[in-house]
């Protein structure tokens, strides 16, 4: 009871955030709810700073959230990706989806060098913008456990360049005289969230939306790697060694599973839409705790280096996912 009394409060005020910030970001899919769930908490945040901070009323609800509901939020999003259905669009994709991907991986690394950003930032823009956004910096924030602030900006680059994508990708593919499977392959390689991704399709064409939607999902399977190379490079940097299976995120073995649980047809597909929107309000419930927690000072001292090294990067991958396409015959 009194583990109840003590955490409910926060839980509660994160789940609202959320409840709020999902019906939003419906009624705009361009912002999205990740977003709108971090700029609710931190307006909280602003606003009720006593009631937050570590001796407030919400603050053990809302360290709770954000420390155990992301593993969650990550393994329901598998069950949104049967490894069957998706494994032939893989294949049909390949070159251009992986291509891009590495493409994504090396720039990263020498453009982080170049601007000389701290090693979570560049790594939690890197793989929201190479990836799928939100998602991959939330099972990115499980692995390595960065500073709030970092999370948060990462979102807010992410964001910027999801709305410059959104509104320039649908013109830009006309221009260029793209068919409707080679803007939707375009969207899903190029652009980072599924929302932006289904936003910039629907504007071009049905069909242009369907297949983009659908290499977005094969490109979200990246996180199973991610987290992989992410736990191994980080594990031994702590000053306390543990075994694989103590440090081992749990998070990405049941992601897995969730994925090949839904390639069986076990779960009804009436089950599915509810249960990716189940994740979706989970990853915004912990979003707005973590931007209850956050202040100008801390996000001001990032600069503008993390919004520069999202912008180049996402260039590069709308650039390079172009030109692989040419190359194998997509256009």
């Amino acid at each position: 009871m009194t583990w109840l009394r003590r955490n409910l409060p926060g839980l509660l005020l994160a789940a609202a955030v959320a409840s709020v910030a999902t019906v939003a970001g419906k009624a705009l899919p361009v912002v999205g709810a990740p977003v709108i769930a971090l700029c609710g908490g931190a307006l909280i945040g602003v606003l009720g700073r006593r009631s937050v901070s570590e001796a407030g009323v919400f603050a053990a609800g809302l360290a709770l959230t954000r420390q155990r509901i992301l593993g969650a939020a990550i393994v329901l999003l598998g069950l949104g990706l049967p490894v069957g259905s998706v494994l032939e669009v893989g294949r049909q994709t390949a070159v251009v989806l992986f291509g891009t991907l590495v493409l994504g991986a090396v720039a990263a690394v020498i453009l982080g060098r170049m601007l000389a950003l701290d090693r979570d930032s560049a790594t939690l823009v890197a793989v929201g913008t190479t990836i799928c956004g939100a998602s991959a910096i939330a099972a990115a924030t499980a692995v390595i456990k960065p500073e709030k602030e970092r999370v948060a900006y990462a979102l807010g680059t992410i964001f910027v360049f999801n709305i410059v994508a959104v509104l320039v990708f649908p013109p830009l593919g006309r221009l260029l005289g793209l068919s409707d499977r080679a803007f939707g392959l375009w969207a899903g390689t190029a652009i980072n969230d599924t929302s932006s991704v289904l936003a910039a399709g629907v504007i071009f064409g049905p069909a242009a939306a369907h297949f983009a939607v659908i290499v977005k999902l094969v490109r979200s399977l990246m996180i199973v790697p991610l987290c992989l190379g992410l736990h191994f490079t980080r594990r031994g940097t702590g000053q306390t060694k543990l075994s694989l299976r103590q440090s081992f995120p749990l998070f990405v073995v049941l992601f897995v599973l969730a994925s090949v649980v839904a390639g069986t047809g076990i779960v009804p597909p009436t089950w599915l839409a509810p249960l990716g929107g189940l994740s979706a309000w989970l990853i915004a419930a912990v979003l707005a705790a973590i931007g209850s927690a956050l202040t100008w000072r801390q996000l001001r001292a990032n600069g503008a280096r993390p919004l520069v090294f999202g912008g180049a990067l996402g260039l590069i991958l709308a650039v390079g996912s172009l030109a692989l396409q040419t190359a194998t015959g997509w256009t």
